[in-house]
């Protein structure tokens, strides 16, 4: 099918690269106008002009509440409507809970948690006003299951499977529905990053191959995630196909948490 997303104006957080510029193009190519955010201006500007007429870009902290507040009233000034919201944007890092300071904890939790409270404080009321929309959160498996060096990581998402039933309960009778996404490995700038500092701090000299394939050997599907996997799963969950899916965290991992 073609144009799943007709006439709909989305928001993409973390869009300048990896699952959000994915989902991003994905969006636009089935009809939607998108807002592609990302602190990195040069990159998510890149994304949207990949995209064309269709995407705006703009540099956004979704660590700060006044940036979250600003990309939302910049979309709905530009498009005259917000039907759906991807939070998307995220950090990854390797610690443990004994060396973990207190600035790595609250950074971890503003940028993965809170920013998802930030984004849909100040989109549900367009939504409201609209009659409805989809909220769509970017949890983990991390989330679901207890995975080692990832204590913050792990608190922050499983936090959003909190919150996105919390907010499906809540706005379920406004005809706006919130799910998760709970990704295993995928292969994003972020997640690279988190296996090169854990291979480092191992004195481990494995290729990034070498490493990613040990990660695959450990899912039943044996293999990693792709940018596609996320993405039609994000596209299926903002497009009326998902109608009456609402308050649930999916796991996208190839079996790994069903062991």
């Amino acid at each position: 099918m073609a144009g799943r997303l007709a006439g709909k104006v989305a928001i993409i957080t973390g869009a300048g690269s990896g699952i959000g510029r994915a989902s991003a193009k994905l969006f636009a190519a089935e009809g939607a106008r998108v807002m592609c955010a990302d602190i990195d201006t040069a990159n998510v500007e890149e994304t949207a002009r990949l995209i064309g007429p269709a995407a705006i870009a703009a540099t956004v902290d979704v660590a700060k509440a006044a940036d979250i507040e600003r990309m939302v009233t910049q979309t709905v000034a530009a498009f005259g409507q917000l039907d759906i919201l991807y939070a998307n944007a995220g950090i990854g890092e390797a610690t443990n809970a004994i060396d973990m300071t207190l600035e790595q904890w609250e950074r971890m939790i503003a940028i993965n948690l809170t920013s998802v409270w930030l984004s849909a404080k100040y989109t549900l009321p367009h939504m409201i006003a609209a009659g409805g929309g989809s909220i769509i959160n970017q949890s983990s498996t991390a989330g679901l299951i207890g995975i080692p060096d990832l204590p913050h990581y792990s608190s922050a998402k499983s936090g959003v499977i909190g919150l996105t039933r919390q907010i499906a309960a809540e706005y379920g009778p406004k005809n706006i529905r919130c799910n998760a996404i709970c990704p295993s490995s995928i292969p994003t700038p972020l997640v690279s990053r988190v296996w090169e500092q854990r291979a480092l701090e191992a004195g481990n000299t494995s290729t990034l191959a070498e490493q990613q394939a040990v990660v695959a050997a450990r899912h039943p599907m044996r293999r990693i995630g792709t940018l596609a996997d996320c993405a039609n799963l994000a596209l299926f969950l903002a497009s009326d196909e998902s109608g009456w899916i609402s308050g649930v965290a999916v796991p996208l991992d190839g079996a790994l948490t069903a062991t």
